[in-house]
């Protein structure tokens, strides 16, 4: 199974924009969770977050946040080893 969970939606540019971002980080596959299809998985990734909106990322167990925190996390030079150390 997939050490990176992203909750989605399909219309969503923030979603695309963070599987792109973890495409070119050589994040491997992702489990991509439609809330937008399942409410049940929406009021989980509530549960879980504490946020409604998507996406929400997790690296292995850790919630990154958002697209905007994912971005920050790479602009740090954090990204990758949080990547490599979920491989």
């Amino acid at each position: 199974m997939s050490q990176i969970t992203l909750y989605t939606s399909q219309h969503c540019p923030y979603c695309r924009m963070a599987e792109q971002l973890l495409a070119r980080r050589a994040a491997g596959p992702l489990h991509k969770i439609r809330v937008d299809l399942d409410a049940q998985a929406l009021s989980a990734m509530i549960a879980r977050t504490g946020r409604r909106t998507v996406p929400q990322i997790f690296v292995g167990e850790r919630h990154v946040g958002g697209y905007d925190d994912l971005a920050r996390l790479d602009s740090a030079g954090e990204l990758s080893p949080l990547l490599a150390a979920c491989q």
